[in-house]
């Protein structure tokens, strides 16, 4: 008998089977993987679990005792805590708030207690090996992987014994994953399970025992990590095996200059920043986080006020806001696809749509008939999972709802796609979908804007990267130089000798 059991678990929404009779055993000590295309059931799953949803049928175990689970309340008493995929942070709190929120000490006089409010903070900071974000920093002000970080501590904070890591480090930077994974095995460590949602194998490989995988709501196996062959484990998510992941990256770069920026300059964080984008090119994006890749994207956008010189098309243009920029034929999947990018409680087809509004009405009102078929095409064109077009986005999986921003996008057809780590929380399936669509977007002419956080996708799919240090373009590589080394070495500050260079230096030896 296992310490935590799952029997049977069955989970319709409007008729709609999403969990088929799925069961999951793990004991202490274990950090238990589940893996799974989007929208397979692996969230369903763990909020069954968290007591977000209730379940049809099916039965739940904890160390021997079969337990009725009907609220998040229930799953705390449990000792069960989760850190759901989606940020639950609230801006306007600081730090410490945020964490223990429901729980944040008074005094005699029955006020707030800030000093032991700091004190807990910075005790359950030095206990995570936390020391880059201040207790009393407001939420709005820290980046994406400190947000993260706040939520998982939050959950931590209340010492469950069974911790739910739902994609917890899909917004992480790659040391906070390694950091991620170590608190993960010192939890496990301690005699607690650790379930753990992620779409990267090399996680899952470095982090994790055993595997349990699931294809469209049913078991699909279940497999130890030191024994599991990544390929048979990819072939039982998706139901059949995946050849070349990576699309061909053959260049459809042209020699007409689509974009150039001048001295691109924003407060501190960009120093100078001077490229050009051409016809059918792919260009990534890459350097260590912070380094200002979020504040180009969002300066090309016109969120963040920079001054340059910006010509599209060789014409000078002024990007001030987001309305200028897709005026000016520029469109951005944002970093926080459920703040950024979609309206969560609106329907796909409101979601979809609502850009294009100017297409498919009059002043009078919106034709359905043209509604339907903008979203129809591209919710098949990007085989968005779901019951229908009037399904709230809130209840897609994390993958569904990017394939959602993608369509919202496309549908606006515009010349210049900027991207903003559009894999994050994506399964493999998916992730070689987008792959491809990014490289038929060059192949129609499209130039594309490409920051990854992932330095494989950026050798795999890119023409050409500019490697960003301290606010400047550090590296430009293409060719040759595109190497995983060289993105890294000039990341970190590194000089690295291009294709280019070392052809003229040998020429002139």
């Amino acid at each position: 008998m296992a310490d935590l059991e799952m029997n049977q678990i069955s989970k319709s929404f409007s008729g709609v089977p999403v969990l088929k009779n799925v069961s999951l055993h793990c004991n202490r000590g274990e950090v238990h993987a589940l893996l799974g295309e989007n929208g397979a059931g692996k969230s369903t799953l763990l909020k069954v679990l968290s007591g977000a949803h209730l379940p049809d049928s099916g039965e739940i175990r904890l160390f021997g005792e079969k337990v009725d689970i009907k609220s998040p309340m229930d799953a705390m008493k449990h000792g069960i805590g989760t850190v759901y995929q989606e940020l639950s942070i609230i801006p306007d709190l600081t730090v410490g708030e945020n964490i223990f929120i429901g729980r944040i000490p008074k005094n005699k006089f029955g006020s707030f207690d800030r000093k032991k409010l700091y004190k807990n903070t910075m005790d359950l900071f030095e206990e995570y090996g936390i020391h880059d974000i201040n207790p009393n920093a407001k939420a709005k002000a820290l980046s994406l992987s400190q947000k993260q970080i706040v939520e998982i501590l939050k959950t931590l904070s209340k010492d469950p014994e069974i911790v739910i890591l739902d994609e917890a480090t899909s917004a992480l930077t790659t040391n906070r994953v390694k950091w991620l994974l170590s608190v993960a095995r010192k939890l496990a460590n301690q005699g607690k399970i650790v379930l753990f949602i992620s779409h990267r194998m090399s996680e899952i490989q470095d982090g994790c025992d055993n595997i349990s995988i699931l294809r469209n709501g049913e078991n699909s196996g279940e497999v130890s990590v030191s024994e599991a062959q990544m390929d048979d484990v990819i072939s039982r998510m998706l139901g059949r095996k995946m050849s070349g992941y990576f699309p061909d990256t053959e260049s459809y770069a042209g020699k007409d200059k689509v974009l150039e920026v001048k001295d691109l300059r924003y407060l501190q964080i960009l120093n100078g920043i001077d490229f050009d984008l051409y016809k059918g090119e792919v260009l990534g994006i890459g350097g260590l986080a912070g380094q200002g890749q979020a504040e180009l994207l969002l300066s090309l956008y016109g969120v963040v006020k920079a001054s340059g010189d910006i010509r599209l098309n060789g014409k000078k243009v002024h990007l001030r806001s987001p309305k200028e920029s897709i005026r000016n034929g520029i469109a951005l999947v944002p970093e926080e696809r459920g703040i950024q990018g979609l309206i969560l409680s609106e329907s796909i087809r409101y979601n979809i749509s609502l850009p294009v509004l100017g297409r498919i009405s009059n002043p009078f009102w919106v034709s359905q008939q043209k509604e339907y078929a903008v979203v129809d095409k591209y919710m098949q064109d990007l085989q968005i999972k779901a019951e229908n077009r009037e399904m709230a986005a809130m209840n897609l999986s994390g993958g569904n709802q990017q394939k959602v921003v993608m369509a919202k996008i496309l549908a606006m057809e515009p010349e210049i796609f900027l991207m903003h780590d559009i894999t994050r929380g994506v399964d493999v399936g998916t992730k070689k979908e987008m792959f491809t669509m990014v490289r038929n977007f060059a192949k129609e002419g499209h130039p594309v804007i490409f920051f990854s956080t992932d330095v494989e996708e950026l050798v795999k799919v890119c023409d050409r990267v500019l490697v960003m240090y301290d606010g400047k373009i550090g590296a430009d590589l293409r060719g040759a130089s595109l190497t995983k080394e060289n993105i890294v070495g000039a990341s970190i500050g590194n000089t690295v000798e291009t294709a280019a260079e070392g052809t003229e230096r040998r020429e002139q030896g």
